[in-house]
């Protein structure tokens, strides 16, 4: 692993709105898919750190030094029980830490689902997902990307969102006229939200996606526990065994069922955590794990 050396930042505010990092570009060239023809109404607080009634997705380009760069990419979602997004915690500081090891960030400022924004509001997310990774795998040479070392990885609902960009890939939910893979290289997961079942799953993130009726095919297409496959990629999580907001239930079964499908993963429970990480354990903690996973992985090399 290379020694890390701190970038520089530059701020530029594209949009009117506080950018989080280098450059933050649409997310769709053209019309956005399964979208009312509503007004903007996002709103964003706590000088950035949560946004909210988000209608019009966006990536947020972080690059290292092209001195630094190995050739991996991720695209990160925040988390937020799909109602909001926790945009500097879950998204720009990762990213950050990202460019440090060399790795090119696109933080996915991801649709939130609302009957008000879409047609069909549980597809939002995952449209959103998929065009990510069809942006930055089709933009891989402007950014020195290896398109075949892209990968995804999400916090709480954002986990739910990228396990199923993970699980899901060979379901287009977009256009995709270049026939680009849409299948993530590898996932990391942060205490995510991985079953919609009411035994173990996250029952506010179900209804802000499925809405308070979802039918049991919609619950089981969306717990993705019942949606590994052979193709499915390798996976990194980490999860509190006290997460009292998402139980580590949902890491342990879906860890569970990689196995039995023997899908390369490495899960990490930490006896203290809570749901955030917000004091223990610390962020150099668990993302040192993910970097050595990575290098593990020959992810970095």
């Amino acid at each position: 692993m290379k020694k890390n050396i701190a970038l520089a930042f530059f701020g530029t505010v594209l949009f009117g709105i506080s950018c989080w990092g280098q450059a933050e570009i649409p997310l769709y060239s053209g019309p956005i898919p399964n979208a009312k023809p509503v007004a903007d109404q996002e709103e964003v607080t706590g000088d950035g750190e949560v946004i909210r009634k988000v209608s019009q997705p966006t990536l947020t380009v972080f690059l290292p030094p092209k001195e630094k760069a190995n050739g991996a990419a991720v695209v990160i979602c925040p988390g937020g029980g799909y109602h909001a997004l926790m945009a500097k915690r879950e998204g720009s500081k990762v990213a950050k830490a990202f460019n440090e090891l060399g790795v090119a960030a696109f933080v996915l400022k991801y649709r939130l689902p609302h009957d008000e924004y879409q047609e069909q509001k549980h597809m939002a997310p995952l449209q959103d997902a998929q065009q990510a990774m069809k942006v930055v795998r089709e933009g891989g040479d402007k950014w020195d990307v290896d398109p075949e070392r892209i990968g995804i990885m999400g916090f709480s609902a954002g986990g739910h969102l990228a396990a199923t960009a993970g699980t899901q890939f060979d379901i287009p939910a977009i256009e995709n006229p270049r026939n680009t893979s849409l299948r993530p290289d590898f996932m990391i997961l942060v205490y995510p939200v991985i079953s919609f079942t009411d035994s173990i799953g996250h029952l506010g993130s179900r209804t802000f996606l499925l809405g308070e009726a979802p039918s049991t095919d919609q619950i089981i297409r969306f717990s993705h526990e019942y949606q590994v496959k052979d193709n499915t990629p390798p996976v990194f999580i980490t999860h509190g065994a006290d997460d009292s907001v998402v139980p580590v239930a949902n890491s342990v079964a879906f860890h569970q069922s990689l196995l039995n499908n023997r899908i390369p993963t490495e899960l990490h429970i930490y006896v203290k955590g809570e749901h955030g990480y917000l004091q223990t354990p610390v962020f150099e903690e668990w993302f040192g794990r993910v970097s050595h996973w990575m290098n593990s992985m020959g992810l970095m090399e």
